[in-house]
């Protein structure tokens, strides 16, 4: 088997080891120049196995259509890493460039359990992991891994705790369903 073709999206000046970097300034460390709002992307269909989206998702100007754009390049059975801020996190909202602010259910929307709504995309992506991560004293105290192991749970805490016990940080990794 070859070697796995990985796209960064984003990239900065971070670029991961081994990827093909895209971003829009030209001082970050990409392989590829391209504005992230506007598609396509320079690749043809299928054209990766995997796609990372490093703090990224909260910046574009449509997560609808970036969301299919991640669809369309990667192959079916491909997958799709997202970091982004929590909403409740100080980050998402002391950054005048992020554009969305989102919760560990965002990206449901993709999926199965799309509450009816699905119509919008055809864009189909399955929830393989998500982990959120709390700020240090609820991490100590073991609240993030209740959050993180047992489902009910994230979902009383983001209906009726995340505003005391905040979210941090969230990690999605997706599969391509095509």
């Amino acid at each position: 088997m070859g070697e796995l073709r990985i796209l960064d999206v984003g990239c900065g000046v971070k670029k991961q080891p081994g990827t093909i970097g895209i971003d829009r300034n030209p001082s970050a460390h990409a392989d590829v120049l391209c504005d992230l709002d506007r598609f396509p992307y320079p690749f043809a269909d299928n054209s990766f196995d995997r796609l990372l989206a490093i703090h990224v998702i909260e910046h574009v100007a449509d997560v609808m259509r970036s969301m299919e754009e991640f669809h369309r390049l990667v192959h079916a059975g491909g997958s799709v890493r997202i970091v982004t801020p929590h909403y409740t996190d100080f980050s998402s909202w002391c950054d005048p460039t992020h554009r969305s602010h989102l919760n560990s259910f965002s990206f449901r929307y993709f999926g199965e359990e799309h509450g009816g709504f699905g119509f919008y995309t055809a864009a189909r992506f399955r929830e393989t992991s998500v982990r959120v991560k709390l700020l240090s004293l609820w991490k100590w105290v073991g609240f993030e891994f209740l959050v993180n192991h047992f489902p009910r749970y994230r979902k009383f805490w983001e209906h009726y705790l995340c505003f005391l016990v905040r979210g941090k940080v969230m990690e999605f990794e997706l599969e391509v369903i095509k």
